[in-house]
């Protein structure tokens, strides 16, 4: 065999080289088998990656991954043994295959293979399809990824092709708003100087445009084929990896090489913005994209119930060999002293020795196994069946939720709407969301809209967007049916912008001269690039904040039109003003502030923006009025969650400007100390400025979040937000929220450069904590236990001096008595910090601080630190986490986490197709888990204490029935009554009952989120409530034996005859078993529905029919047992005692504990219970509160200046993102609308005040009938009672005001009752 080495142009051919240098003292043979190897393997192991555009058949012979990507796990091909390999990981599945194989021996076994194999493979086929089912929704969402189409460079043609038929080296051409197909190299862009524009929502959740640039050398490409067909340099760069920041290669073209960066290469994912076409070379496809790199394996979830069940089957099948064992030496220890004396009568078989030790030795062994087979339903093959049927069902209801259906307007007709319900894509984690204790979220789109709002803003001391009520002077909140201000006379107004405060157009039309140049600044000082699209006038805004600044210039009559590179021109009015562009002074994290210089009419003026902190230090003396009011206004803005900016201008005289614009160019060209000399400069000229006023705009949450996040914070479910955003972007939403609050004792900030600061800080602040809670465990030594319904939290302390357990049963949600709760510390730490945080030296430290806060926001993370992340939480605090986000860059965490919530919003699909269930809103996240999650787990755990029971107290009936049969494996039921005993008698009602059982309605689950707590804390199946069970069952299976036994010992009917006989004791024992076995399901029932009824009693009926029929029409062996057994008044009588002894002490036992010590669901269903009896009597009000009536907080002011970055500046001034010939547009027409008629002032809702009248309200026709006042009245009295029940005592909540309302105390109130929904069952 020969090489022809030089042949080969590889990254690998002088490692091969060099290794053969090093062992050149080895044969040629030796040598060249050693090179292959070597070449093969580093091929395998790339080190660098070599593409030359153009050129496939190069490309091809490093086998670089195709553009073809797949979430799935199985295919047509492997589904079979993969499945059944999955499957068999059940031990309780592996179990009865080996049962199986013991049933197809027939001298050990007393029992048809049947009734093995028939179960095993129904669980095995039913499973099997579901898993098919969800795997083939994987499918079909990696088609539509895969036939996407795109144009690829073929031969010097343009071609289209779908995505899956993409490979390295193509050259593929996008355009505007596609998204990018695979990671690619820009060559050339429609945009001046290389330019494109990209949307990176997909990979980090922003929404913001980037901008990309090629090198210089390949904008020359155009949009020629031939040229660009005829491009043949070769790009060596890294191979694939996850870092979604940095990018590293080079060019080589014409024997010159040209550096390759981040700013470069486009990611699969993104979309094209603001660019009408572009070319780029493909680098990394399908799996080796950055974006698949960051997406994780689809992993098999299991749920923290199905890991219990496999360890307690394996204690269950050490029990049943116990037993096994227990009757073969019971056996042979009968055999020996008993048996051998009867082989006359009972011979042994032909396998058996005949000697005294020898015989009951191997009849003992046989039965060991025999045993073993007819013991075997103590471990239930349909219980998994059961399971899985129960899970679809429950999936059905999330599914068929009507609360969760969120209707948004169609973008294609906005007449229309469009419906997205939530969906279960599982459906076999149901019951592991009434079991979550860690929440992580993404920021972005999950918990906020990304929408910016402006909302009100501060002009020369005056306050403007706040409505007062006239009749008391206190504000009151704008409501949805308010009438905004019109602003229709604008012909480039937006119908989507609302402000309701009509002094601010008054001042606009009265030409108050500080509020033109308040709106004027707006309008100039930003960096927004217009886009015209038919006729319409949009905006790109680096920033959705400076996009809300720019969007209300425009709506109050001060229009950005267009800019050049040396221009900005604005409509004033109506009256078009160019401004000739002088310099921009760009914004960045140090500055805080942006500024721009203008002139016009021959003055000179420059306007600035930016942090409040950073504009008071610069202003002017001597204008200390207007600086007091605008600081008033800015704590208030502030204080109600806004994010604030400060705007100042200043005048410049023209030879000051020449020569300030001299020393501005020498920075700006300066080799040395760049940056540091254009601070310098920046500072010089942006002093002594004068204030004109201030901004506050509203980053709008998604409805409903604070509720949510307040609910479940009260169930002991802990949220950590996860996001890439900036630290003071996080920590504002942080405190929108109500994630943050005022009443924390210190959000700590984590945001150390190196290893031992990290370290150092993480330390000190475990010291604070501690510190903190010693001191407040010695001021308050008492155990209070009370929560408030306002904050939704503890007293300090509560927690330290009480168990959990002891907290969960403590009682209802109850006001303190100021009713606010304080505590609690909050963690903030940025993502270069987290990266020594997550290293295996400080991860328990750093875990111990976040787990010991109330709240955790990690921020500037990427994709893979959000997984890591949840694993470290899932390996630590063995805790079930739920991860929740919107874009592709949240697919890592939901695939880690134990559940994975996709929320279908504007940042595309890939984490819905990832995750394991679907939802439009993150609200939705509360009754997803507060009802859909606690039902479907309290069900679960139901029907497993339950199912088990039923199982023990018939299977051990055996094993009582062997100490009078020698124990010689002979069966106490007849056969077939063993084979559908689970299939048919029991399985119906005990299904019905997981699938539609409930405790508490609904409403009351989301009213009163402690009733979650048990699912946290795993109460209501562990393995002490198992072995509870079984020993219900032990005992059941003990009476059920002994009471028929004693009765018919003796018995005779009533001809005499006598009764005592295998068949008919077996009869009489079954019989009961069922009877009991229902009567026992109907205690455990607590919500009957038809099917209930249905499945209960139609049972006891298919009991009676089945047994006829297989007796009668099959020619069974028990023909007559039943008939003759119901003919008896002694079954009568025994069936009764029997009831009587196993019912009895249950009834007991449960009104001992629901009357004595009543546990939250308890006290809930009681006070349901007399709802629903005063329902016919009285008006039933529901009162909706919010978390917290307290808006105000910490200031978090100049929320902008934090959250934005650097903008366009350099590239405006510098031309390079200029269009030659921007495109005119054509302002609408005046449209005249009729508003609606404005609300009275005194009918607003204020949001987050909490309010109720003591006792129960009654309408105005009651007045007219004294009957009727009486009965509200009297239902009023029965309501405090309940609310004093239910709370364990009085309590009265901080009086507050509302618009329209009077102050009221709060007694028993509910965080936001919905009405039923029609899943309510």
């Amino acid at each position: 065999m020969h090489i022809n080495e030089s042949s080969v142009e590889t990254p690998f051919t002088l490692i091969s080289t060099s290794v053969k240098d090093m062992v050149s003292f080895l044969s040629p043979r030796l040598l060249h088998s050693a090179i292959i190897r070597l070449s093969l393997c580093t091929i395998l192991h790339e080190t660098e990656r070599r593409i030359r555009p153009n050129n496939p058949a190069f490309n091809a012979q490093f086998r670089y991954a195709k553009n073809y990507i797949k979430t799935s796990k199985y295919t047509l091909i492997n589904f079979v043994p993969y499945n059944l390999f999955e499957q068999f990981q059940r031990l309780a599945n592996f179990y009865f295959l080996c049962l199986l194989v013991l049933q197809l021996i027939p001298v050990i076994s007393s029992l048809t293979p049947i009734t093995t194999a028939v179960p095993l493979i129904g669980v095995l086929t039913v499973t099997g399809a579901k898993d098919a089912y969800d795997d083939y929704q994987r499918h079909r969402s990696d088609n539509q990824v895969n036939k996407r189409k795109s144009k690829v460079l073929r031969d010097g043609e343009l071609k289209e092709e779908v995505w899956s038929k993409v490979v390295v080296g193509d050259v593929i051409r996008m355009e505007n708003d596609q998204f990018v197909a695979a990671d690619i190299l820009l060559l050339s862009s429609s945009e001046p100087n290389g330019l494109c524009y990209i949307e990176t929502s997909e990979l980090d959740g922003e929404s913001n445009l980037k901008c990309k640039q090629c090198l210089t050398e390949t904008v020359e490409l155009g949009q020629d084929p031939a040229r660009i067909g005829a491009f043949d340099g070769e790009i060596v760069c890294e191979i694939p990896n996850n870092n979604l920041n940095k990018f590293e290669g080079t060019l080589h073209m014409d024997g010159e090489k040209y550096p390759l960066d981040n700013d470069k290469l486009l990611l699969r994912g993104c979309i094209l913005r603001n660019t009408r076409w572009c070319y780029g070379v493909v680098v990394f496809a399908g799996r080796d994209t950055k974006l698949m790199q960051n997406s994780g394996k689809t992993k098999f979830k299991r749920t923290s119930i199905d890991r219990l069940l496999n360890f307690i089957i394996l204690g269950i099948v050490f029990f049943l060999l116990s037993m096994c064992l227990f009757c073969t030496v019971a056996c042979g220890i009968w055999e020996t002293m008993i048996g051998e004396q009867f082989t006359l009568f009972l011979p042994w078989d032909e396998l058996v020795p005949t000697d005294p030790v020898g015989g009951p030795t191997v009849i003992a062994l046989l039965i060991f196994f025999s045993y073993a087979i007819v013991l075997n339903t103590v471990v239930p093959i349909s219980l998994y069946v059961s399971v899985e049927v129960i899970r679809l069902c429950q999936s059905f209801l999330i599914n068929w939720d009507d609360r969760m259906i969120y209707e948004s307007p169609d973008l294609k007709d906005p007449d229309k709407t469009v419906r997205t319900f939530a969906k279960a894509r599982t459906t076999t984690l149901n019951e592991e969301l009434g079991q979550v204790e860690y929440i992580f979220s993404d920021k972005t789109g999950t918990l906020t809209r990304n929408i910016m709002v402006f909302n009100k803003c501060s002009i020369n001391g005056q306050s403007y967007g706040e409505l007062l009520d006239p009749r008391t002077g206190e504000p009151f909140e704008v409501t949805e049916g308010m009438r905004s201000v019109d602003l229709s006379q604008n012909p480039y107004h937006e119908a989507s912008f609302k402000f309701y405060d009509n002094s601010l157009t008054d001042a606009l039309k009265s030409k108050d001269k500080n509020c033109q140049e308040f709106f004027r600044l707006l309008a100039l000082c930003h960096t927004v690039m217009p886009e015209h699209k038919n006729g319409n006038l949009e905006y790109q805004a680096q920033s959705p904040d400076e996009g809300a600044l720019v969007s209300a210039a425009r709506n109050f009559g001060f229009v950005f039109l267009s800019r050049t590179p040396n221009s900005i021109t604005i409509s004033a009015n109506g009256t078009e003003e160019t401004y000739e562009l002088l310099c921009i002074l760009d914004f960045n994290n140090v500055r805080k502030r942006m500024s721009v210089i203008l002139r016009r009419d021959g003055k000179i003026r420059l306007y600035c923006k930016g942090a409040d902190s950073i504009v008071y230090e610069r202003l002017k003396k001597g204008q200390d009025a207007i600086n007091y009011h605008t600081q008033e206004h800015l704590n208030k803005f502030a204080g109600e969650g806004l994010r604030t900016l400060c705007l100042a201008v200043k005048d410049l005289e023209e030879p000051y400007f020449q020569d300030w614009k001299r020393r501005h160019h020498e920075a700006a060209t300066s080799v040395s100390n760049r940056d540091d000399k254009l601070h310098e400069i920046y500072e010089e000229v942006e002093k002594n400025l004068t204030l004109i006023g201030a901004t506050a705009i509203e980053d709008k949450l998604q409805d409903g979040v604070p509720q949510a996040i307040a609910s479940l914070a009260l169930a002991d479910i802990k949220l950590w937000v996860l996001t890439g955003d900036k630290q003071e972007t996080a920590i504002n939403i942080g405190y929108s929220c109500q994630l943050l609050t005022d009443d924390l004792v210190d959000v700590l900030i984590v945001d150390g450069q190196t290893a031992s600061e990290v370290e150092s800080q993480l330390r000190n602040y475990l010291e604070d904590i501690r510190a903190v809670s010693s001191a407040a465990a010695a001021a308050d030594p008492g155990n209070n236990t009370t929560v408030s319904v306002v904050n939704f939290r503890y007293p300090p302390n509560s927690l330290n001096n009480t168990k959990r357990d002891d907290v969960n049963a403590a009682g209802l949600d109850t006001l303190s008595e100021d009713g606010e709760g304080s505590s609690g510390f909050a963690l903030v730490i940025n993502g270069h910090s987290l990266v020594w945080a997550l290293n295996r030296k400080f991860e328990k430290l750093f875990l111990d601080v976040a787990t010991r806060c109330r709240s955790v926001i990690c921020c500037r993370v990427t994709p893979l630190q959000k997984a890591m992340v949840v694993d470290l939480v899932k390996r630590h605090m063995k805790a079930v986490t739920l991860a929740i986000g919107d874009g592709a860059n949240d697919v890592s965490m939901i695939k880690t986490a134990h559940i994975g919530v996709g929320i279908s919003g504007q940042e595309g699909m890939q984490a819905v197709l990832s995750s394991d269930y679907s939802m439009a809103q993150f609200r939705f996240l509360e009754r997803l888990l507060l009802v859909h999650g606690r039902w479907s787990y309290y069900r679960m755990c139901k029907f497993l204490r339950y199912f088990f029971y039923k199982n023990f107290a018939f299977t051990l009936c055996h094993f009582w029935f062997a100490f009078f049969v020698g124990f010689s494996a002979q069966t106490v039921f007849d056969p077939m009554f063993i084979a559908v005993y689970n299939l048919f008698y029991t399985s119906m009602p005990v299904l019905a009952l997981g699938v539609f059982d409930q405790d508490v309605n609904a409403r009351n689950s989301m009213a009163y989120p402690k009733l979650y707590t048990p699912g946290v804390h795993n109460k209501l199946f562990n393995k002490f409530e198992f072995l509870r069970s079984a020993f219900h069952g032990f005992v059941a299976s003990g009476v059920l034996f002994f009471i028929p036994y004693g009765a018919y010992y003796t018995a005779v009917d009533q001809q005499g005859r006598g009764m005592v006989d295998h068949q008919l004791f077996g009869t009489v024992v079954a019989s009961i078993l069922v009877l009991v076995v229902t009567v026992q399901i109907c205690l455990d029932t607590a919500y009957w529905t038809v099917f209930n009824h249905v499945t209960i009693w139609g049972s006891l009926v298919m009991y009676l029919i089945a047994q006829f029929f297989s007796n009668y029409v099959l020619g069974g062996d028990y023909v007559g047992a039943l008939a003759k057994t119901l003919k008896e008044p002694l079954f009568y009588f025994t069936c009764m005692l029997t009831l009587v002894v196993l019912m009895v002490p249950v009834v007991a036992w449960r009104f001992y504990w629901v009357d004595v010590h009543p546990t939250l669901a308890d006290k809930v269903r009681y006070k349901q219970r007399l709802e629903a009896k005063l329902a016919s009597k009285r008006s039933h009000r529901t009162m909706h509160r919010t978390p917290s009536a307290r808006r105000s907080r910490r200031s978090v002011r100049s929320g902008y200046a934090f959250a934005h970055q650097e903008g366009f500046g350099r590239l405006i001034t510098s031309g390079k993102i200029m269009r030659p010939n921007p495109i005119p547009v054509q302002p609408r027409a005046n449209r005249h609308q009729t508003a609606p008629a404005a609300h009275a002032t005194n009918t607003t809702t204020t949001t987050g005040h909490a309010s109720s009248t003591p006792g129960v309200g009654y309408s105005n026709t009651d007045a007219d009938n004294p009957s009727a006042t009486a009965a509200a009245a009297a239902a009023g009295l029965v309501s405090n009672s309940i609310n004093q029940v239910v709370n364990g005592a009085s309590n009265s909540g901080r009086k507050r005001k509302k618009a329209g309302d009077p102050a009221a105390g709060i007694p028993l109130t509910t965080v936001h009752p919905q009405p039923p929904s029609t899943v309510d069952v």
